[in-house]
């Protein structure tokens, strides 16, 4: 059931972004403007589990998957501090986000970002249009679930 969710997300994520064009939406429902704070994050392990529960997928425990998972064309997102997940959409004006030196610079950091919001089956989307502050990485967890958590690796438990 969470991977349908996921793969839905992610093929609404590739459509939306069809829509959008760098100076906005072009069929996208309507959305509202937003300032947000949260974690830029990897949606595929915070929503899928694989790597374990929400707590240990974010922070210094999980950056270098995420990097890895964005380089790699994962959608990026942004956890807020409630627990949405608002999958981005565009950064800062550009569609081409994919593994982008802005996108890995910024994963696993405190970002506070003003844009435009939008909603749809469920899922949230984000078009940032700029990125007001970033306070880099301050979810330094690493201590407690290690660089890379055993519950990650192959063959440990």
């Amino acid at each position: 059931m969470r991977r349908q969710w996921i793969a839905t997300a992610a093929i609404l994520t590739a459509g939306l972004i069809a829509g959008f064009g760098v100076t906005g939406p072009a069929h996208a429902t309507e959305g509202k403007r937003v300032r947000i704070t949260g974690e830029v994050m990897d949606t595929w392990c915070y929503l899928s589990g694989v790597m374990g529960g929400p707590e240990a997928v974010v922070g210094s425990a999980h950056h270098t998957c995420a990097l890895w998972c964005a380089a790699g064309g994962i959608p990026v997102g942004v956890l807020t501090e409630d627990g949405t997940v608002y999958f981005v959409l565009v950064m800062e004006g550009s569609t081409d986000i994919v593994g982008t030196d802005t996108v890995l610079e910024l994963q696993s950091d405190r970002i506070t970002a003003d844009g435009m919001a939008y909603e749809r089956d469920g899922n949230n989307f984000l078009v940032v249009e700029k990125i007001v502050t970033n306070e880099g990485l301050t979810n330094h967890n690493h201590e407690d679930f290690g660089p890379i958590p055993g519950f990650a690796i192959p063959g440990l438990k």
